[in-house]
């Protein structure tokens, strides 16, 4: 009888693939285990078993898998159906969720390797110079890579060299797996058995009168094992007997210490007791048990709760009751910054409990605490992580946070999945029975509609943890104020005479610009040009640190000009400004100062968030600069004053969400002010103080805005009182993407009519040589949403069938945002 298992390709495609299988492998194979399989002409891929069954494919004959990868599963099921509506509801294909959801590691890839062809007689005089570098190698090296191959020649493609020996019969090429997951395994030692009894042991000790610093590491190895009673590693040995490496390992060569090696985690918690959360204040009592209540009858819960009125301590008491109950809890944050101040945070109640999962790890790391998760380990009981940590395989799930819910870091936009993982995250607690908290304290429209229409309940908190007063507001009119000549390059009189003020009384300031770099333009004053990014429609930023203009979209740099390009001029002036250059201004303005700068240039190393954020806190820095990473839930507890440099930027943004988005922004950035006792102090700069969204969050409105954003999107048919989806055209030719976007509108408008919003070209049309188009579909709350997804794919595959726009990437984004 034969036997077939479908699978998962880490591969855009949408269909499972069909492989035979022994009966024996059919027996021993479940869903969720790895297998190698042979695809295309000769490449090998990790692949996840989906369905085992006897139903030959019908199309093609089902080749063999090489070999089975696990002994257990390494996905669940309930993981696989999440999987399978990520796929059906965001339009991607399982085989894109599978590559983003698992750890690189377990994707095991072939190698390339070339080796001599057997029985050959090869006459060297006939091979060119790239030829006979190759078959020399050969000669004293059985096996050589790619890679090595490509050094040996110092050039990137080697494939016309390696065809040309192939074709002469010279070598021959077979693809090999290797597992990139290493196991950290460390070094410990014990005394060698034969010094097991008393005499052997003074033996031992008088033998080594002379060699010192061998006696003194034995001696040190009694000391520690007396006090401890727990394996002693060479690294614990070596420091505690000051010797070095050679002379323990000396000792291992004489047998008198014996050397053996036990498997660790990456991530080890290695802090003291922890401690008894706090208690709650009435207001977080009364949203506990508000949650709790609602838990019995709705699976989703809003916690609209101030910033600084203790939303985490109201997520901790909710932890402690599912871990009673002994299941997990995922914790969603939407930047790695947050994480570095929730962990510690966390940690204090739970301790090693706490497993960390993001992108800042490194993948052995990540396949370390997949593993604890998979198998329902107490040190991952849990989960900590940006929106990837929704993928990962729990088996036994009771609660997930969501906090700072209306973030859009929580929507992956490149590479598909392009799902939410807010919208995934409540879909997954529906599969395991849980329930899903939102916190925020501007919650997203569409969430805060779901509360008030009763689809979610609501719990909220309306007051600052010990009855701190809101930061008081103050709106400052730079145009004016330019007028009266009273700015300091980009600081008001009014903004500098508080910032001094506050450092004087020994507190923090945070200053917000919402742009890094030093300047977005560089202009010639005589002829106005501005260097633009080759690759894509945006001109160049300045960087002052590296004294380089970059893009900020495909990271192209040029060194910073003394002239102008086009006309020669040397009169060049920057336009607009960034972080950096808030950050050179005040180390002009106010010498004597500690500044420090957090945006995505300082945070690129693993610690990166984790060093600043360290010294603001320990007040080594006394001003922080920042982009809106600042903005998110950071608890500093010694910041009085928040400067907002230009509020004019997100505001006048062409998207109909960039109203509240600047609400949330404004909002969040001015809650990291005054959080202990004293009553914080923001200051926002702006043109247009009248503005009546700057009015509103000066006063903390936060219903009066969401009233008119509702209003607005009710008339204008956005979210959410309709769906959206987002159709992205991609092509390196101008006019191939205008036909084919046109043509795709067209069909689209033929079902759908007026709801079908383009062509249109972005604010910025070419990214990485790229021209782009995009198309919006508007889905009315009565339209089937499955029913037009099906219409969309039919038209995109007709779209891919004629063979002029093949070569046009289609992206499909359902609830863009």
């Amino acid at each position: 009888m034969a036997y077939f298992i479908d699978v998962i390709l880490p591969i855009p495609l949408q269909r499972l693939f069909t492989y035979s299988i022994s009966e024996a492998e059919a027996q021993f194979l479940q869903q969720g285990m790895r297998v190698a399989v042979p695809f295309g002409k000769s490449k090998v891929y990790t692949a996840l078993v989906h369905k085992i069954h006897q139903q030959a494919p019908e199309v093609y004959e089902a080749k063999e898998i090489q070999q089975i990868l696990d002994e257990e599963p390494i996905v669940t099921t309930t993981q696989l159906q999440h999987w399978e509506w990520i796929t059906e509801y965001y339009m991607a294909s399982l085989g894109e969720v599978f590559r983003s959801a698992v750890p690189s590691a377990f994707l095991l890839e072939s190698e390339t390797i070339i080796s001599k062809y057997d029985n050959s007689d090869v006459d060297e005089s006939q091979l060119k110079d790239d030829e006979f570098l190759i078959y020399e190698a050969l000669q004293h090296q059985s096996l050589l890579k790619i890679q090595e191959i490509s050094n040996i020649l110092q050039k990137k493609n080697v494939v016309p060299v390696l065809k040309r020996l192939l074709d002469k019969k010279i070598i021959q090429v077979y693809e090999e797996i290797y597992e990139q997951y290493k196991p950290k395994l460390v070094r410990y030692v014990k005394l060698h058995t034969k010094y097991s009894n008393e005499a052997q042991l003074h033996d031992l000790l008088d033998s080594l009168q002379r060699a010192k610093k061998q006696r003194e590491v034995i001696l040190t190895l009694f000391s520690i094992s007396a006090a401890t009673k727990r394996p002693i590693s060479v690294a614990e040995l070596a420091k505690q007997s000051n010797a070095s490496a050679a002379v323990i390992k000396a000792l291992i060569d004489k047998e008198i210490l014996e050397e053996y090696y036990i498997q660790k985690d990456r991530i080890e918690y290695d802090g003291d007791e922890t401690e008894d959360s706090k208690q709650l204040n009435p207001y977080q009592k009364e949203a506990y048990q508000t949650i709790q209540t609602a838990f019995q009858t709705k699976d989703v819960c809003l916690l609209h709760g101030v910033t600084s009125s203790g939303k985490t301590e109201v997520y901790v008491k909710l932890i402690e009751d599912i871990l009673g109950s002994g299941k997990q809890v995922l914790y969603l944050l939407p930047e790695i910054a947050l994480t570095t101040q929730i962990i510690t945070r966390l940690q204090q109640y739970f301790g090693e409990k706490v497993a960390i999962y993001h992108s800042k790890y490194s993948v052995h790391e990540r396949v370390e605490v997949w593993n604890n998760v998979l198998h329902n380990k107490p040190k991952a009981q849990i989960v900590l992580g940006a929106r990837s940590s929704l993928l990962l395989p729990f088996s036994n799930l009771g609660l997930i946070i969501v906090d700072e819910e209306h973030e859009t870091s929580f929507k992956q936009f490149d590479p598909a999945p392009r799902y939410h993982a807010r919208d995934a995250a409540i879909v997954l607690a529906k599969m395991h029975q849980a329930n899903t908290l939102l916190g925020s304290a501007t919650p997203s429209i569409e969430s805060y509609y779901n509360a008030k229409t009763e689809k979610y309940a609501l719990a909220t908190i309306t007051r600052r943890h010990g009855d701190v007063l809101m930061p008081d507001m103050e709106l400052v009119d730079i145009k004016e104020k330019h007028r009266k000549k009273r700015m300091k390059g980009h600081f008001s009189d009014r903004l500098l005479e508080e910032i001094k003020e506050t450092l004087e009384n020994g507190e923090q300031v945070i200053l917000f610009q919402n742009r890094r770099g030093y300047a977005p333009i560089i202009e010639c004053n005589t002829c106005g040009h501005s260097p633009q990014c080759p690759n894509c429609d945006v001109s160049l930023t300045y960087h002052h640190y590296k004294n380089q203009l970059r893009c900020h979209y495909c990271s192209h740099h040029i060194a910073m000009q003394q002239q102008c390009l086009a006309c020669g001029s040397h009169e060049l002036d920057t336009k607009g400004f960034g972080t950096q250059q808030i950050e050179q201004e005040l180390n002009e303005l106010l010498p004597d100062v500690k500044v420090g700068r957090m945006d995505l240039d300082t945070t690129r190393g693993k610690y990166g968030y984790q060093k600043i954020i360290s010294s603001f806190e320990q007040q080594e820095i006394q001003i922080l600069v920042g982009t809106q990473m600042l903005t998110k839930g950071l608890d500093f507890r010694n910041v009085n004053l928040v400067g907002i440099m230009n509020a004019d930027s997100m505001l006048n943004f062409p998207d109909f969400r960039a109203h509240e988005r600047s609400f949330q922004l404004i909002q969040q950035v001015a809650g990291r002010a005054g959080r202990t006792k004293k009553r914080g102090k923001v200051i926002v700069q702006t043109y247009n103080p009248y503005h009546q969204i700057l009015q509103q969050v000066s006063v903390g409105d936060y219903e009066n805005m969401c009233k008119d954003q509702l209003n607005e999107r009710r008339q204008f048919h956005y979210p959410p009182f309709y769906r959206l989806i987002k159709i992205t055209l991609k092509h390196k030719e101008y006019n191939r993407v205008n036909e084919s976007s046109a043509w795709f509108a067209k069909s689209l408008r033929n079902n759908f009519g007026e709801n079908v919003l383009g062509p249109e070209f972005p604010p910025i049309a070419r990214i990485r040589n790229l021209y782009l188009k995009n198309i919006l579909l508007k889905i009315p709350k009565q339209q089937s949403l499955a029913k037009t997804k099906e219409i969309v794919t039919r038209i995109k595959t007709s779209f891919l069938s004629i063979s002029e726009y093949r070569s046009v990437r289609v992206i499909i984004d359902v609830d863009t945002v």
